[in-house]
C-alpha cells in the first residue's frame, strides 16, 4: 500500500506543459478544417445495392458458412472429438427429444423428429461451432401452452358405450396439436427470417442476462408443475391465460387423493437413481474421457423393467405407447390458424433466438471465434421454418447437451451433424423399442434436468450486491412469467426491463463540478475533499441523456444546484420594473395636473384686465408659456411648460444586482448522446433565461450528434453562435476567467 501511494506521489511530480489557444467550437472547425461532405440517401442507397464479383461472393459464403469452412475442415485434428461428441450428444437427445415432447403436449417421436431435422438445417446455416441446437424445455413447454390452449381435451370427449360416459379421443386430440404446434413452429421460423434478412439480430439487446435468467427460472417451474400429473398419475383440467399456474397447482392438490401409487414410486425411484447415478458420473468424470449416457441407461432399464412387470396393464402406468419408425413426409401449415397464434409465434422466435446466441456468443469468445447474430436468425429461422414442414416443434440450444458436445472435444458443427445421424438411426430401427417406457420416467428426466435453472435462485443474493436494479429486473420477470405465463410474461419482463432504462435516465444524478488542485480535471464537489469549486464559476453536470423525459427536472435540478431560481429571479424584476413604471406614471399625471392648474389660475387674473406677467418659474424650474390680450388690447405673454424631468423613482436594495450570482454557468453535455426538440429549446431557454439574469451560460463536450440537433432545432442565430460551445470544461473555464484572451499557458502536474 505503502508502494502505490509512494508512486502516485511520484507520478504527482511529474509536470507537463500545453501551450495552445482556447478554442470554442468556431475555433475547433477552423483549425480542424470541418468537412461539410455529406453522402446522400440515394447514393447511400446505390452504394446498398450495388453488386459486385467479391461482394456477391461473399454475401452468399455468409449466407451458406458450410461452403466457407468445409474445405478447410481440418480433418485429422478435430474428426475424433467431433465423432465422440456427436455420438454422446446424439444419445442424450434419445431421452431428452421424447420427454420435452410432452412438455410440448405432442407424442414423443415428435421429439425425436425435432432432433434430426432442424439440426441438419443448422449444420449448413448456422456460425456456431460449438452449441448444440435442439429440443429445448423453455421452449416446449411455451408450445404446450398453445397446443393445449387451442386444442384441449374437452373438444375430443366421446360419448362411450355407456351412455354416462365418455371417451378421450387422444389420436385425434395428439393429430391436432401436433398440427398446431407444427404451425407455430413455422411461423416462429418465418418471424425469425424476417429480422435476419432485415439485419434486426439487435433485438436480443433487449434480453439482458438477468432477464434471461429470470425467465428461463420461471419457465422451469411451468415445466414442472405441467409435469407433475405424469409424477401422480392424475389428470387436471387445462387453464390457459393470466394466473394458470396457480389454478393448476390448485387443482393438482385437490387431486392428490387420487394419485396412482404405481406412478408415483416409478416418479420417485426414477428420480433418486438419476440423482445419485449423475453424482456418480461427475466423480468419474475426471478419469472417464467420455460423459457416461445416465439418461439413456435410465430409460433402458425402465423400458424393460416396464416391459416385464407389465406395468401398464397390472398398475395401471402410462406408457409412451405406439413409436412409428421412419420419418414423416412435409406437410403444409395450417394457415387458417396462424391469426391465433400469432403472438405465441413471435414470442418463442425472441426466446428461442435469444437463448441461442447468448450461448453460442460464450463459447466463442472462450475459442477465439465470431458468431454472427444476424446468420444466427437466419439459420435458426430455417431451421424452424423447415422442420415445421416435418412436424418438429420449435427448437433452441440446450445448455447441458452444448456442456457435453464441448467436454468430449467437439470442435465444429459436424458433432452436431453427427448427433442427427443417431437420432435418424433410432427414427428407423429403435425407436419402437420403448413403446413401453413410462412417462413417468421422462417426467423424472425433465426434473433432474432442471436442477441447473432452479439454483439459479442464487442470482438474486449476488445481484443485490452487485446491482440492485438488475435484482429487481429477475424478481419482476420471475414473478411476471409465473403469474401471467411465458408469452405474456415474456412481453412484459421486456417492457419492464425497458422502464427502468427510462426510470434510470429520468433520475440521474445531477452534480457541480470542481477543479482538481493543480490539473485540468473536473470531479463532482460532493465525491471528493480537495476538489474545489472556481470562484465565480458554477459547472453542472448530468449523469445521463437530456430528452423531453427529464428536461423539466434537468432546469430544476440546475435551479437548486446553483442556488437561482431564474425564474422567481425574473419574475422579481418584473414585478419591480412594472412597480417603478407605476410610481413613475402616477407622478408625471401629479406634476401635469399642477402644471394646468397653476395655468388655469393664471388664465382667470388675466381675464380680469391685470397685465399679467408670468416670470416666476414653478415647482419644477420651468417657465409656462401663454398669450392672452388684455382688455385695453395688449397682448400679453405668458410662458408655461410642463415639466421635462419627472419624479425618479431610485431602485431600491432589491433591483440591485445579486452579488451571489455566479458570472458564469458551465453546462457540461459530454454525458449526453443526441437532444431531441424539447430539450433544445431548454437549453435555448436557459441560455435566454440567465442571460437576462445577467449570467453567460456556456456548453461543452458536446458531440458531433448534440451539435447537428441544435443547428437543425434553430439553436444558433445571428446573437447566438458557436462561440458558447468549447471542447472541454478546462477550455471553457479559462475562457470565462481571461475573456477573449486565447492564447493561454497551461500548467498541471499529475
Amino acid at each position: 500500500m505503502e508502494k502505490e501511494t509512494q508512486d502516485t506521489e511520484l507520478r504527482k511530480r511529474v509536470p507537463y506543459h500545453i501551450h495552445r489557444d482556447v478554442l470554442d467550437e468556431l475555433g475547433v472547425d477552423y483549425v480542424a478544417e470541418k468537412s461539410d461532405v455529406t453522402i446522400s440517401a440515394k447514393e447511400k442507397l446505390k452504394d446498398a445495392f450495388r453488386c459486385t464479383g467479391p461482394r456477391f461472393k461473399s454475401c452468399f459464403l455468409s449466407f451458406v458458412p458450410l461452403l466457407a469452412w468445409l474445405p478447410r475442415y481440418p480433418f485429422r485434428e478435430n474428426a475424433i472429438g467431433d465423432l465422440i461428441s456427436g455420438i454422446s450428444v446424439g444419445i442424450m437427445h434419445l431421452p431428452q427429444g421424447m420427454a420435452y415432447a410432452l412438455l410440448a403436449a405432442v407424442p414423443p417421436v415428435f421429439g425425436l423428429y425435432s432432433s434430426f431435422y432442424p439440426i441438419l438445417i443448422y449444420f449448413v446455416f448456422g456460425t456456431s461451432k460449438h452449441i448444440s441446437v435442439g429440443t429445448y424445455a423453455v421452449m416446449s413447454v411455451m408450445i404446450g401452452s398453445v397446443t393445449e390452449r387451442l386444442a384441449p381435451d374437452s373438444d375430443f370427449m366421446m360419448p362411450g358405450n355407456d351412455t354416462n360416459i365418455t371417451i378421450l379421443d387422444t389420436v385425434g386430440r395428439d393429430a391436432e396439436r401436433v398440427k398446431i404446434a407444427a404451425t407455430v413452429t413455422f411461423l416462429s421460423g418465418i418471424f425469425q427470417l424476417l429480422l435476419g434478412v432485415v439485419r434486426f439480430g439487435f433485438v436480443v439487446t433487449y434480453l439482458s442476462e438477468p432477464l434471461v435468467r429470470a425467465y428461463t427460472t420461471a419457465a422451469a417451474i411451468h415445466v414442472i408443475v405441467s409435469q407433475l400429473k405424469y409424477s401422480f398419475g392424475i389428470n387436471p383440467s387445462r387453464y390457459s391465460g393470466p394466473l394458470s399456474l396457480i389454478y393448476t397447482v390448485i387443482e393438482i392438490c385437490a387431486l392428490l387423493g387420487k394419485t396412482n401409487i404405481g406412478t408415483l414410486v416409478v416418479s420417485i425411484v426414477t428420480i433418486l437413481g438419476l440423482i445419485g447415478a449423475k453424482q456418480l458420473s461427475a466423480l468419474a468424470a475426471r478419469k472417464i474421457p467420455v460423459p457416461i449416457p445416465v439418461e439413456l441407461i435410465t430409460i433402458i432399464i425402465a423400458t424393460v423393467v416396464s416391459w416385464q412387470m407389465d406395468l401398464k396393464t397390472k398398475y395401471n402406468v402410462e406408457v409412451v405407447g405406439q413409436i412409428p419408425s421412419g420419418l414423416q413426409a412435409p406437410v403444409a401449415p395450417a394457415f387458417s390458424m396462424m391469426g391465433s397464434m400469432v403472438g405465441d409465434a413471435f414470442a418463442l422466435a425472441v426466446v428461442g433466438y435469444g437463448i441461442a446466441i447468448s450461448l453460442g456468443r460464450i463459447f466463442a469468445l472462450k475459442y477465439a471465434y465470431k458468431v454472427d447474430s444476424n446468420q444466427e436468425l437466419i439459420a435458426l429461422g430455417l431451421s424452424n421454418s423447415i422442420g415445421g414442414l416435418f412436424k418438429c416443434f420449435a427448437i433452441s440450444c440446450s445448455m447441458s447437451r452444448t456442456m457435453v458436445q464441448v467436454s468430449t472435444g467437439g470442435k465444429s458443427q459436424v458433432a452436431g451433424a453427427i448427433s442427427a445421424l443417431v437420432i435418424l438411426v433410432i427414427l428407423l430401427k429403435i425407436g419402437e423399442l420403448f413403446e413401453e417406457l413410462p412417462k413417468a420416467v421422462l417426467a423424472a428426466i425433465i426434473y433432474v434436468n432442471l436442477q441447473g435453472m432452479m439454483k439459479q435462485f442464487g442470482d438474486i443474493c449476488s445481484l443485490w450486491r452487485t446491482n440492485k436494479v438488475d435484482m429487481v429486473v429477475w424478481v419482476m420477470t420471475m414473478i411476471l412469467t409465473v403469474l401471467l405465463n411465458p408469452d405474456l410474461g415474456l412481453a412484459a419482463s421486456i417492457a419492464f426491463s425497458i422502464l427502468t432504462v427510462v426510470f434510470r435516465t429520468q433520475l440521474p444524478r445531477y452534480s457541480l463540478l470542481g477543479q482538481v488542485p493543480g490539473t485540468d480535471i473536473y470531479r463532482p464537489v460532493e465525491d471528493y475533499n480537495q476538489v474545489k469549486e472556481i470562484p465565480g464559476i458554477m459547472i453542472f453536470r448530468s449523469s445521463a441523456t437530456l430528452y423531453f423525459a427529464n428536461a423539466e427536472m434537468y432546469i430544476d435540478a440546475l435551479y437548486e444546484k446553483t442556488g437561482v431560481d431564474v425564474a422567481k429571479l425574473l419574475s422579481h424584476k418584473k414585478k419591480l420594473e412594472a412597480k417603478r413604471l407605476r410610481k413613475e406614471k402616477k407622478a408625471a399625471k401629479k406634476a401635469k395636473k399642477e402644471a394646468k392648474k397653476r395655468a388655469k389660475e393664471a388664465a382667470v387674473q388675466a381675464t380680469k384686465g391685470e397685465d399679467l406677467q408670468l416670470s416666476d418659474t414653478d415647482e419644477s424650474g420651468e417657465e409656462p408659456e401663454l398669450s392672452h390680450t388684455g382688455a385695453n388690447g395688449d397682448v400679453h405673454e405668458m410662458s408655461f411648460k410642463e415639466p421635462k424631468d419627472v419624479v425618479t423613482v431610485e431602485a431600491g436594495p432589491d433591483s440591485d444586482t445579486d452579488s451571489t450570482l455566479p458570472q458564469a454557468i458551465i453546462l457540461d453535455l459530454s454525458p449526453v448522446n443526441f437532444l431531441d426538440t424539447v430539450s433544445v429549446k431548454t437549453l435555448r431557454n436557459i441560455y435566454k433565461d440567465y442571460g437576462e439574469a445577467g449570467v453567460q451560460v456556456y456548453l461543452c463536450g458536446c458531440q458531433r450528434g448534440v451539435v447537428e440537433s441544435m443547428e437543425k432545432g434553430d439553436f444558433f442565430n445571428e446573437k447566438l453562435t458557436k462561440s458558447i460551445l468549447f471542447s472541454s470544461v478546462h477550455d471553457a473555464v479559462l475562457y470565462c476567467q481571461q475573456g477573449n484572451r486565447k492564447e493561454v499557458l497551461q500548467g498541471t502536474h499529475l
